[in-house]
């Protein structure tokens, strides 16, 4: 133990530009939810936050400030919402430049926190449960804490072999022969331009790429622990993988943040190699003293790390074997789970075989329809599918849950809703304001089924995409407006 202690001092640089690169993600973070807030979760948004919270307080009494902890039980406004954006900004800011960093981390854990909670199942995203726990880390991070190198490396452990192991966990057949790449692209959330072009590689390309996935994600997360030359392995085959995510999918800071998260697999040695001298030292200036000279501060990271190992193997644990924990373990866990400090991942453990996208258009006479149109998901079969990252547009991933999870039907209802409300915030969110006159009196909403062109229909027709009409969908308790007229 002494001997990885030691090796673990050797991260002041590493720390360094962690912290930067972590404020550059929160600033991310923070501008893209900054536009969106006020329609997802505003007093005229698609979940009002300030009526949720009604709620929780009516419900669970004061245990709710415990178990939806946010700053937003003082004042939940639009402009509350907007503001904590805003500051979240600032704060990003102010670490960036290394402007009083510990107390910028935990401004931004705390406001990030509070936009999560606000943004109820529009912020339940896996990069949100990743940007919180690592943020929350990076709090014990200046002062070279030596273990909190370690839970760095184990947080990206747990992130990478859970998305794999949760792959064979849901016996989909397509991960097991080895044909989910001939799926994926096509039927992910947001695809871009680059998910076309992936999805025209042959078949034994594709199927080489699912089995260095499912390598990289369950092999490789266990050189991450051995000595420097495996890990530095890892570093790099994870950086790769999220390389070529990135090129193919968008998938908001998600891929961005884990990419950051590999360097602590480097030490300064190796970050010394691409970082002039005289700016390490620059970077390193003003991180603090070695945390052994500090026997409290030591005492308090000893017992975050013994918690949040011991939270995390146990919700692992849970993951692996399908059982839950007995009672007093698992109150502790639900206990804590506001916070978000551990997390459980998966990613893409079950691919879709095809793209089923919702239309929805309105009407002010019932017999001339207006669409819609989402910045970045599907719609005239012409359009060059777009690049969203490092945005996270929310509303446009949910819609991809719709057709198939009725869980999500209470929120696309009262989005109906707004629509025939003409809901300014709301219909800011879409790519076009179909109605800027008044609202529609009428709404309908069909089903398509989209597929990829290959590159000789695109060649010959210019079009991205061939859809199939597959008649009109009903979202209870929600219904429709007017039935859809097709020819």
């Amino acid at each position: 133990m002494g001997a990885i202690l030691r090796e673990a001092e050797d991260h002041r640089l590493v720390s360094a530009v962690f912290l930067r690169l972590l404020a550059l993600v929160y600033l991310i973070a923070f501008v893209s939810i900054g536009v969106q807030i006020a329609g997802l979760a505003g007093e005229a948004g698609i979940l009002p936050f300030a009526r949720t919270l009604q709620d929780m307080a009516d419900g669970l009494g004061v245990q709710a400030y415990w178990r939806y902890p946010n700053l937003f039980w003082i004042d939940a406004s639009d402009l509350a919402l907007e503001a904590a954006a805003v500051l979240g900004v600032a704060f990003s800011v102010a670490l960036l430049c290394n402007v009083l960093p510990r107390a910028s981390l935990v401004a931004l854990f705390v406001l990030y926190l509070s936009l999560f909670h606000a943004g109820q199942i529009f912020l339940n995203f896996q990069w949100d449960y990743l940007l919180l726990e690592g943020g929350f880390l990076a709090i014990f991070l200046p002062g070279r804490a030596r273990l909190v190198v370690w839970l760095f490396r184990w947080l990206l452990f747990r992130l990478r072999f859970l998305s794999g192991i949760s792959k064979l966990l849901s016996q989909d057949p397509s991960w097991a022969d080895l044909s989910a790449l001939r799926h994926y692209f096509e039927t992910q959330p947001l695809p871009h331009v680059g998910s076309w072009y992936a999805h025209q590689l042959p078949d034994r390309i594709l199927s080489a790429s699912t089995a260095s996935a499912l390598f990289i994600e369950l092999a490789v997360p266990f050189m991450m622990f051995m000595s420097r030359g495996p890990r530095l392995f890892a570093a790099w085959a994870t950086i790769l993988m999220q390389v070529m995510i990135i090129l193919t999918s968008n998938h908001a800071f998600f891929n961005v943040l884990t990419i950051v998260l590999c360097l602590f697999l480097f030490d300064d040695r190796a970050l010394g190699r691409v970082i002039p001298d005289g700016l390490a030292d620059r970077l390193i200036r003003g991180q603090g003293t070695v945390s052994s000279h500090r026997p409290g501060y030591t005492a308090s990271v000893a017992t975050l790390a013994l918690f949040v190992f011991g939270a995390s193997a146990i919700q692992m644990a849970e993951s692996l074997s399908g059982q839950r924990s007995p009672q007093p373990v698992a109150a502790v866990l639900e206990h804590v789970r506001g916070f978000r400090i551990v997390n459980r991942y998966h990613v893409f453990p079950t691919i879709k075989t095809e793209r089923i996208e919702v239309m929805i258009e309105g009407s002010r006479d019932g017999e001339h329809w207006r669409p819609y149109r989402f910045r970045y998901r599907p719609g005239e079969t012409a359009r060059r599918p777009r690049v969203a990252l490092p945005h996270a547009p929310r509303l446009g991933w949910l819609m991809w849950f719709v057709p198939m999870d009725p869980v999500f039907l209470p929120w696309f209802g009262a989005f109906l809703d707004r629509l025939l409300e003409n809901s300014a915030e709301v219909v800011d969110l879409l790519e076009t304001r179909p109605f800027p006159e008044a609202p529609p009196r009428y709404l309908r909403v069909d089903l398509y089924r989209y597929r990829f062109t290959d590159v000789q229909t695109r060649s010959a027709t210019g079009q991205w995409w061939q859809r199939e009409y597959l008649g009109p969908f009903y979202p209870l308790p929600w219904r429709q407006r007017a039935e859809p007229a097709h020819d």
